[in-house]
């Protein structure tokens, strides 16, 4: 389901400005901001159906395991998933938890800007104490 499409800078270049994102439907999301942490939120990357269908959902939280375990130890992963007629926070967001920042930044900076099912992957950071909480917005 990942789609991995090559930056536009010169070898060599270092990209250190945040990078802005315009997906239709969404407000324009500059990424790469706020202070990072040991998690990473995935935006537009799911879909409520998606989520509600268990084969689907199971395949979708493999493919996420297999690839954020590429820059680092994935502690755990939340997806909320819909329930009718119940208000969920964060449903169609994944949240990734990795057991150091610098390995949730390599997961940041790698994944931002991929494709995931035809979507435009956006990223950013949550605090680790609301992610515990499952405060997840």
């Amino acid at each position: 389901m990942w789609t991995v499409s090559e930056p536009s800078a010169q070898p060599g270049a270092a990209l250190t400005a945040p990078v802005q994102i315009q997906v239709p439907g969404l407000q324009v999301v500059s990424t790469g901001l706020g202070q990072p942490t040991e998690v990473l939120c995935l935006m537009n990357m799911v879909t409520s159906q998606g989520l509600s269908d268990d084969e689907e959902y199971d395949d979708i939280l493999k493919d996420i395991e297999e690839e954020c375990s590429k820059y680092g130890v994935v502690r755990s992963i939340e997806i909320p998933r819909p329930i009718p007629g119940v208000e969920i926070p964060g449903v169609g967001k994944v949240f990734v938890e990795f057991s150091t920042i610098p390995e949730c930044q390599r997961a940041q900076q790698a994944l931002t800007g991929r494709k995931f099912s035809d979507r435009v992957v956006v990223t950013s950071f949550l605090d680790p104490d609301k992610y515990h909480r499952r405060q997840f917005q």
